[in-house]
């Protein structure tokens, strides 16, 4: 990773348009415009807000259920075991939610230290179709499907 270009400003025109010269392409695709690339860190930061917000109001929700799980001592063994996949589900939700936000603060994080669209295991272009449809990635289609078949 590019220390210099670790605290890039994505605001700031010039210093995007030298950063975006650094992502890679696959055979075939245009080269990333600053354009581009503020439309997904655009995407990326609207996400981070509405996980965010999620993630609170999960965390709230949980907290609840925690807090209420020890009333109803006349509560039959359905009430309880409802009770507890409830429980479960929720805070599937909020790890989900969580794991969520970290990939999304990645990208960002990505894009911002000039390793964005590059294969974290082979370091080729990821593709700029692939991450403009899904900006959390963070390996090639060939590395994501040999990942898959472990």
């Amino acid at each position: 990773m590019n220390d210099s270009l670790s605290t890039v400003d994505l605001t700031d025109a010039k210093e995007l348009a030298k950063l975006v010269r650094t992502f890679p392409v696959r055979d075939g695709e245009k080269p990333w415009t600053a354009k581009d690339v503020r439309d997904v860190a655009d995407e990326l930061t609207a996400d981070i807000d509405r996980l965010t917000a999620e993630l609170a109001a999960a965390d709230a929700e949980l907290s609840d259920l925690l807090r209420n799980s020890g009333d109803g001592a006349g509560d039959d063994q359905a009430d309880s075991g409802s009770s507890a996949l409830e429980r479960e589900q929720e805070l599937t939700l909020v790890n989900n939610t969580r794991d969520m936000l970290g990939q999304t603060q990645r990208a960002l994080a990505r894009i911002q230290a000039g390793t964005f669209g590059t294969c974290e295991v082979c370091g080729q272009a990821i593709g700029k179709a692939r991450v403009q449809a899904f900006p959390r990635a963070t390996l090639c289609v060939t590395c994501k499907q040999r990942e898959e078949r472990r």
